[in-house]
């Protein structure tokens, strides 16, 4: 017997894209933000593209404290959220359908959250990629980075620690 012809590579990606955006969609203040996720592979950006109700100083003008603070939270519980929605996609123990009908997950719930401003916000598009330090039944440390026009300049990052939804087995 012939082992299964694997799926197109389009149906996978679309499938992928879908259970991302159904993620990213299900919380407003997401979509009040504007931030938008790229996915490639396994890896998410996170884009916060400029908007004037953004800035915090309109003398400088810089963004606002809480809208780079926001931003690097979101990035990190969607970051620790996809790594595990990923693994269960790709098992076949979750169907992307679902996601997109809206029975999402419960998302991590933050513990602490730490942000290092490290300088001033330009008024342009921002960009953020989480590293997830330590992710475990019950808790998760993550790390995120932001940066603007250059990945290797961050104007702002943080650690959070998140205590993680039950999964029910």
């Amino acid at each position: 017997m012939a082992p299964p012809r694997p799926e197109p590579v389009q149906v996978v990606k679309q499938r992928r894209d879908a259970a991302l955006n159904a993620l990213v969609h299900g919380v407003p203040y997401i979509r009040f933000l504007g931030v938008q996720f790229d996915r490639r592979g396994d890896e998410l950006t996170a884009i916060m593209p400029f908007a004037e109700k953004l800035i915090g100083n309109p003398l400088l003008p810089a963004l606002h404290g809480g809208a780079t603070a926001a931003f690097l939270e979101v990035t990190a519980i969607i970051g620790l959220s996809w790594s595990t929605l990923w693994e269960e996609i790709e098992k076949g123990a979750l169907d992307a359908e679902t996601l997109v009908g809206g029975n999402l997950p419960r998302l991590p719930k933050t513990i602490d959250f730490t942000v290092d401003y490290l300088r001033s916000g330009l008024p342009r598009d921002a960009y953020a990629r989480a590293q997830i330090n330590r992710s475990g039944r019950r808790y998760a440390s993550v790390h995120v980075e932001a940066w603007q026009d250059n990945r290797g300049r961050p104007f702002a990052q943080a650690t959070g620690h998140f205590l993680m939804p039950r999964r029910d087995d």
